[in-house]
C-alpha cells in the first residue's frame, strides 16, 4: 500500500515529494483537535464494540471524525501487551500480560511510562515541534506509572469496496531520545480511516527502565527493544480479532523511532512478527542511535542514588529497589551527539555493530522504505547562529570543530579532517555569505547524521536483493501569512525531523 513507485533491485528507488509542512504550533493543535474528537466521541458515544483476544475481551468506543469521506473508527486504547514491569521485573525482558475474566473496559490511554522531559533529555535530539511545545507535550505524560506496557488500537469500520478482506496493520513506534515519549501522543484515526488500515500506537519503557545496562548478565539492557519486539508477538498473535491480516505488518517510526525499527530488522527477535519498515528520518547506523558506553552512565546513575557498589548484581538489586521518580528525576547528560541510556550490543538482541551486521547481509526478508527530510540538522544549527544574520566564519569553524571533538575525538588527523570538512562544506562561489554559510552548516550536520546513514543502510539492504525504496522530502517555507509557517521556521525555511510524519498520519 505504500510502495508507491516502481521497484528496482538491486539498487535504491530515489522518489522526491513536495508537500505544505505540518510544522510545530499547527501540527499540536492537530494533536489537540484529535484529542477532542475523541473526548467528545466517549462522552455522547452509546456504541461500545467488544473483540475477543487471547487473553479475555475487549470493549472499546466508536469515534465518528468530522469529515464526510472519512468513516468512523473503533478505538481500543490501553490494551496491555505485557506484565507490569515492577519491582524484580524491572531491568527484566517483558513478559506476556496474565488472562482476565469478564469484559476489559479500553476506552482511555492507559499511563505512560516514567520520563522526565525537564532534565535528563539532549534537545538536539528531539524533533522541533517536541521542543518547541513543552508545555502541550507535558499533559500527554502527566499520567505516569512503571505499569505501562499498553498498547492502543485503531480500526477502521467501513470496508473498502477495492480490499473487504483482513486489513493491513500499522505499528507505529514513536520517537523522541530514547528518553522520553509515548504512543498516546499519535492518534491513529484519520490514518486509518482513510487508509483503511488498522492502526496501532505504543508505550515501551525509555531511559533508564528501558535501557540501562552493566554491560554483563546483571543488566544486559534493551529492555524498550524488547518491549516492542513484545508488543509486535501480541499484534501477530491477536490482530486476527480485530479484524487484521498478521501477514501484512508494517513497523514505521521517526527520529530514534526509526532508528528502533531500523534495529528490529537487523534483530533475529524479530523474525517473523512483521513484514516491511518505513524508517524515517533515522537510521540504525546514526551516531546515537546505539550507546556504545552503557557501563560509564550507568555507574553515574549509581553513584547519584547511592548504589554504587562495585559487584554489578548488588549495584542492579539497588537501583530496582529505589522508586521509579528518583531515577529518571537525575540528569545524566551524554556527550554531545550520543546518547545515555538507549540501545547497546548486547550479543542478543544486537548481537553486533548494526554496521557489520548490515555488510553480513543479516537483514530479515523486510520490504523496507527509508527517507530523510532536506533540514534534519537543524537543530544542531539553531543555537550556534543568529536566524537572521545567518553563520559568522568564527561560529562556522567553531561548530565543525565542536562536531570533529564530539564525534572522532582522536588526536591524529583531527586537523586535517576539519579542514577538509571545512573545505567540502564552503560555497566558494559564495563563501563570505552569512546565509549560505547556515545553509552549508545545516547541509554538513543533516548528511552526516541522517542522509549518509539511511543512504548507506538502503545500498546494503538492497545489495541483498530486498525491495528497498528511498524518498527524500523538501519544503521551504515562503510567507508569513501561511499557517504552516511561523516566525522561527521561516528564517530557517526547511523541514527538519519529525514534520513528516504528520504526512502519514
Amino acid at each position: 500500500m505504500w510502495f508507491a513507485g516502481r521497484r528496482h533491485r538491486p539498487h535504491t528507488h530515489l522518489c522526491t515529494r513536495h508537500g505544505a509542512m505540518a510544522a510545530s504550533h499547527y501540527s499540536i493543535s492537530l494533536w489537540i483537535l484529535s484529542l477532542s474528537w475523541s473526548l467528545t466521541a466517549v462522552s455522547g458515544q452509546s456504541y461500545h464494540p467488544t473483540v475477543n483476544t487471547q487473553y479475555g475481551k475487549l470493549r472499546g468506543v466508536r469515534v465518528p471524525l468530522p469529515s464526510e469521506i472519512l468513516g468512523p473508527v473503533d478505538q481500543y486504547l490501553g490494551v496491555p501487551y505485557a506484565a507490569s514491569p515492577v519491582g524484580e521485573k524491572r531491568f527484566m525482558p517483558p513478559e506476556p500480560p496474565s488472562s482476565w475474566s469478564g469484559i476489559k473496559n479500553t476506552t482511555h490511554f492507559a499511563p505512560v511510562c516514567p520520563q522526565n522531559i525537564h532534565n535528563a533529555v539532549p534537545e538536539i535530539m528531539m524533533p522541533v515541534w517536541f521542543t518547541f511545545n513543552l508545555d502541550i507535550v507535558a499533559t500527554y505524560i502527566q499520567d505516569q506509572n512503571e505499569d505501562c506496557l499498553y498498547l492502543n488500537i485503531y480500526v477502521p469500520t467501513e470496508d473498502d469496496i477495492r480490499d473487504s478482506g483482513s486489513k493491513p496493520v500499522m505499528v507505529y513506534i514513536h520517537g523522541g531520545s530514547y528518553m522520553e515519549g509515548t504512543g498516546n501522543m499519535i492518534d491513529g484515526s484519520v490514518l486509518a480511516s482513510y487508509g483503511n488500515v488498522i492502526v496501532i500506537t505504543l508505550n515501551y519503557r525509555v531511559g533508564l527502565l528501558g535501557f540501562l545496562s552493566t554491560g554483563d548478565q546483571a543488566a544486559k539492557g534493551n529492555y524498550g527493544l524488547l518491549d516492542q519486539i513484545q508488543a509486535l508477538r501480541w499484534i501477530s498473535e491477536n490482530i486476527g480479532y480485530f479484524g487484521g491480516d498478521s501477514n501484512r505488518i508494517t513497523v514505521f517510526g521517526s527520529g530514534i523511532g526509526a532508528s528502533c525499527v531500523s534495529l528490529l530488522t537487523l534483530s533475529h527477535h524479530s523474525e517473523g512478527l512483521f513484514h516491511r519498515a518505513v524508517i524515517q528520518s533515522g537510521s540504525a547506523l546514526s551516531s546515537w542511535a546505539v550507546n556504545y558506553q552503557p557501563v560509564k552512565y550507568t555507574r553515574l546513575l549509581a553513584e547519584k542514588v547511592g548504589c554504587n557498589v562495585l559487584d554489578t548484581l548488588d549495584m542492579v538489586d539497588c537501583l530496582r529497589k529505589k522508586s521509579a521518580r528518583e531515577l529518571v528525576e537525575q540528569d545524566i547528560q551524554p556527550a554531545r551527539y550520543h546518547v545515555a541510556f538507549g540501545p547497546v550490543i548486547d550479543g542478543d538482541v544486537i548481537p553486533d555493530d548494526p554496521e557489520i551486521l548490515m555488510e553480513q547481509g543479516e537483514f530479515l526478508n523486510y520490504d523496507i522504505m527509508l527517507g530523510v527530510n532536506q533540514g534534519e540538522g537543524l537543530r544542531f544549527v539553531e543555537n550556534v547562529v543568529d536566524s537572521e544574520d545567518g553563520v559568522s566564519g568564527n561560529d562556522f569553524d567553531f561548530s565543525v570543530s565542536d562536531f570533529v571533538d564530539s564525534l572522532y575525538g582522536y588526536p591524529e588527523g583531527k586537523d586535517t579532517l576539519r579542514e577538509t570538512i571545512k573545505f567540502m562544506y564552503t560555497d566558494w562561489a559564495d563563501r563570505e555569505n552569512p546565509e549560505t554559510r547556515r545553509k552549508t552548516l545545516v547541509a554538513l550536520f543533516t548528511d552526516h547524521q541522517w542522509v549518509e546513514p539511511a543512504v548507506v543502510t538502503a545500498d546494503l539492504h538492497a545489495r541483498y536483493g530486498s525491495p528497498t525504496y528511498f524518498y527524500a522530502f523538501y519544503h521551504h517555507c515562503q510567507s508569513l501569512m501561511k499557517p504552516a509557517c511561523p516566525i522561527f521556521m521561516l528564517y530557517w525555511s526547511v523541514i527538519s525531523i519529525g514534520h513528516v510524519i504528520y504526512y502519514c498520519l
